[in-house]
């Protein structure tokens, strides 16, 4: 049986597959007077390639409960997605590199929930995976004339479980 075994989400950790967008460690300065404190540049937003335009939307996700079933992955080849959480709630994230979907490299991250992430163009994940409660996300994603998801169902389903603070998904 093939486990992977879930990670703590960390810029190093993620960077494959784009970005971790939270304050600590990321270049800051103060404007407006002192008044505010701005946390610069946290994301390469990419969404404008063949005439894109970027979207600033709320998804509201439902919380899921553990052991659960990953039995498809999606993937947005013209543009970035980026979640950024506002319910202040951990959330899980299943990804995979782009490219040719392969499940042997997918990689699951346990998300704290004042950090956001940034898909690359291309990167596989699966949809939103709020935990504990109801949760909204700002997403930021590409909007055009053409398509940009792409779906693909696994040849068999993978289980994403819960031992203890550690998630681990094995095939079923």
């Amino acid at each position: 049986m093939k486990t992977l075994k879930m990670e703590r989400l960390t810029r190093e950790a993620f960077a494959p597959f784009g970005d971790v967008i939270e304050l600590e460690g990321a270049r800051h300065f103060p404007i407006n007077g002192g008044t505010t404190e701005r946390f610069h540049d946290l994301a390469t937003i990419d969404v404008c390639r063949d005439g894109g335009r970027p979207l600033v939307n709320v998804f509201r996700a439902q919380p899921r409960s553990l052991p659960l079933e990953i039995a498809m992955m999606e993937r947005h080849p013209l543009g970035s997605q980026a979640f950024l959480p506002l319910a202040g709630a951990r959330y899980l994230v299943v990804v995979a590199p782009a490219g040719e979907f392969d499940p042997s490299r997918m990689r699951a991250f346990r998300a704290e929930g004042w950090q956001g992430v940034n898909y690359a163009p291309g990167v596989w994940h699966h949809p939103l995976l709020a935990l504990e409660r109801v949760s909204d996300f700002v997403v930021i994603d590409r909007g055009g004339e053409q398509p940009n998801c792409d779906e693909v169902a696994l040849q068999e389903p993978w289980r994403l479980e819960s031992s203890g603070l550690v998630a681990e998904i094995t095939t079923t």
